[in-house]
């Protein structure tokens, strides 16, 4: 086990990230506020949507083994239902960050995609966002991170 927040920083500290979830349509979609973030603090982040050629004018892919060059690490940031496909294709990839996004409700979060991951040697951040720690952060989503924690939506440590 380790704290959420050297997990956090572990996770930031990569350069190549992919968003599952970001919608062509952005308005409400947490997806999409976290690769627009991403992006502009430098990383290299690609959109995943099998559903879409394009996401805030980037180039969409369908599925994480079809962005070239592969990535570091992964925020999950759809239905809890196939947050486990997607955590099967990150250790077919070998990718061993993975981020679950949560806030409010159940999120992306999925046991079942927890416990895969995590038996497949990936650190799984089952819950918060990667906004919520810097490099990353604002005011507001530091003010979520602290009450979200409370609330058991952000966990203390993760494995």
């Amino acid at each position: 086990m380790v704290s959420m927040e050297d997990a956090a920083t572990a996770f930031l500290a990569t350069k190549r990230i992919a968003v599952t979830g970001v919608s062509s349509n952005p308005k409400g979609h947490g997806s999409n506020v976290v690769y627009q973030r991403l992006r502009q603090r430098g990383y290299e982040v690609f959109a995943v949507n099998p559903n879409s050629e394009t996401v805030e004018g980037d180039r969409t892919y369908p599925d994480l083994k079809s962005i070239p060059g592969g990535v570091e690490a992964v925020v999950i940031g759809t239905k809890p239902e196939t947050a486990e496909a997607t955590m099967r294709e990150s250790a077919e990839l070998g990718i061993k960050n993975v981020w679950m996004h949560r806030s409010v409700g159940t999120g992306s979060v999925s046991s079942a995609a927890t416990a895969y991951g995590r038996q497949q040697g990936i650190t799984v951040i089952d819950g918060g966002c990667p906004l919520m720690f810097d490099p990353t952060a604002d005011f507001g989503h530091k003010c979520m991170r602290f009450f979200f924690t409370l609330s058991g939506a952000v966990p203390k440590q993760v494995s």
